[in-house]
């Protein structure tokens, strides 16, 4: 893989690759297969990756972390950017530093590079299904639950704090109060979603926005084939010789 550039996380100045392998499946991967896969992508030159306590992935992250490095594949885990994410029944004010602390024991890690709330809705805590049943659902309180996100920067404990799933009204009323604004949105965006209005709402706000699932999450109950089966899309890797996932992975990196 060529070197893959960089962006800035403005709210903190950190650095963080603009192309990441996420870790997440569904259903969830038995977590040897998982291991390798993450392990080939060190391999390849993949140094941004994605987690979250609700994909099982972390501990299988984290010992590919450890092989890397007794293999020599990296010399140090300061080159690689990790992510994982603060679920949704962990999401209340006096969960947030357990959370992070238990993510972190699970990667075997001393810090994160970057934690976000992984949706703008709190469960009851221990709830750890997915999908969520409807009568676990608790509304989020955002401003709390962020004061705790931002201890959890002003501690060490992550380097970068940031969201996932808001929308411009839910950054908006969290923009209200945050001493540290978000340094990233994480969504679910490709050519069929654009998510245009967002996008510029984040960049007028400083706000980095990363797009998840960006063929269409097909295989999931949530997803669709209509980025995979777009017939502009087809011709256009068609015209080139590659599948549509290639033309996706080289224009990303």
């Amino acid at each position: 893989m060529k070197s893959v550039p960089v962006a800035t996380l403005a709210s903190s100045g950190k650095k963080i690759p603009v192309l990441g392998f996420g870790t997440a499946t569904y259903p969830f991967t038995e977590a040897k297969a998982l291991k390798e896969s993450i392990l080939h992508a060190i391999k390849v030159g993949y140094r941004h990756f994605d987690t979250a306590a609700v994909y099982q992935s972390e501990e299988p992250l984290g010992e590919a972390i450890a092989e890397a490095l007794r293999l020599g594949l990296i010399k140090s885990r300061e080159e690689l950017f990790v992510t994982s994410k603060l679920w949704c029944s962990d999401g209340h004010p006096d969960r947030v530093l357990p959370a992070l602390q238990q993510s972190l024991k699970n990667l075997g890690l001393a810090y994160l590079d970057l934690y976000l709330i992984h949706w703008p809705v709190s469960a009851k805590p221990d709830s750890h299904e997915v999908p969520i049943k409807k009568e676990n659902f608790l509304p989020m309180d955002v401003k709390l639950v962020w004061e705790a996100m931002e201890a959890c920067q002003e501690r060490g404990l992550t380097r970068s704090i940031g969201v996932s799933n808001f929308s411009c009204r839910k950054l908006e009323k969290l923009l209200e109060t945050a001493k540290i604004p978000p340094s990233m949105n994480q969504v679910e965006m490709n050519p069929m979603w654009q998510q245009q209005k967002l996008r510029k709402f984040c960049e007028e706000k400083g706000i980095l926005v990363s797009g998840y699932s960006p063929l269409g999450a097909i295989g999931t109950s949530w997803g669709s084939d209509r980025v995979l089966e777009c017939q502009v899309l087809k011709d256009i890797a068609h015209s080139k010789g590659k599948t549509v996932a290639q033309v996706f992975k080289s224009s990303d990196g």
